[in-house]
């Protein structure tokens, strides 16, 4: 009986510490941008759970454009309101604390692009974009594809901005 419950306690112990060293091994850059092109609020919810248990340093920068983005595809206003404004604050705290990270300027150029104007989110468009081309030779690959594949569909940066 006793080796039964041990061997439990065990395993148990086992996946918890399993659960707390994933995250932090398996963000992917490339499907987080994925999701929040996606808008599916489950993947979008499943990215912030993963997030939320993190601790790398990006984390707050990435969880704020996801509330932001998941604030968009709800359908309560005081839900959505509360939803975008969280991640404003998490963006823009992630944003002061480290302003010359080119990545945080790309998901702030992002999300702004998309806000409605009654938030009035908007007012940092051009200075992100002029960030984002500045930066963009020193971005991982990854990142370096997920600007040039966001480009071509957007209004306010494009594809030859950056073309040598």
């Amino acid at each position: 009986m006793k080796l039964r419950i041990m061997l439990i306690l065990l395993f148990v112990f086992s996946i918890l510490i399993a659960k707390s060293e994933r995250p932090l091994q398996s963000f992917d850059k490339t499907a987080f941008y994925a999701i929040l092109k996606s808008g599916k609020i489950d993947d979008i919810n499943q990215e912030l759970s993963l997030l939320s248990s993190s601790s790398f340093s990006e984390r707050d920068g990435y969880e704020g454009a996801l509330l932001m983005r998941k604030g968009g595809l709800l359908k309560v206003p005081g839900e959505k309101l509360k939803s975008f404004k969280k991640g404003r604050i998490l963006l823009e705290t992630a944003l002061a604390n480290d302003n010359n990270n080119g990545e945080y300027h790309f998901l702030r150029l992002i999300i702004q692009e998309h806000a409605p104007k009654i938030v009035k989110y908007r007012a940092d468009l051009e200075t992100d974009k002029e960030h984002v081309k500045k930066t963009y030779k020193n971005l991982s690959p990854a990142m370096q594809q997920a600007v040039i594949d966001y480009s071509k569909s957007s209004q306010i940066i494009h594809p030859q901005d950056f073309q040598q």
